[in-house]
């Protein structure tokens, strides 16, 4: 059954947006080991406070990522950027929903319609 690792970050002093560049690369590295999905949040109340998620359909899967080259090296080069311990759960969904909206239908899609003229006036 498929799960969401939901791993709490807390960077150290002044390391916060670094931090968050870094999370941002490793996160996405997730989908090469099997996720499905991943992301991460930054609280607008304390900016030091990072959350990562990614979903798997099997826990071997989280397992490989957190303990791959990658994981290991980011926690390895930035061991300093957060504090530890870093304290992963596995969650199952509960409930949820969402709302899909439309993409806006102006625009050429390179910068809603600014730059390069297309069809019979180019």
């Amino acid at each position: 059954m498929a799960g969401t690792v939901v791993i709490p970050w807390y960077a150290t002093g002044f390391r916060a947006d670094g931090l968050g560049e870094a999370l941002n690369e490793i996160a996405a590295v997730a989908m090469r080991y099997g996720a499905s999905s991943y992301a991460v949040y930054r609280s607008r109340d304390d900016r030091y406070r990072f959350q990562q998620f990614a979903t798997f359909e099997d826990h071997l899967d989280w397992e490989r990522y957190w303990l791959g080259r990658e994981m290991t090296d980011f926690r390895v080069r930035h061991s300093s950027w957060y504090q530890v311990p870093v304290q992963y759960g596995w969650w199952d969904l509960a409930a949820g929903g969402s709302l899909l909206t439309a993409p806006p239908k102006s625009g050429n899609g390179r910068g809603n319609g600014v730059g390069v003229a297309e069809g019979d006036v180019a």
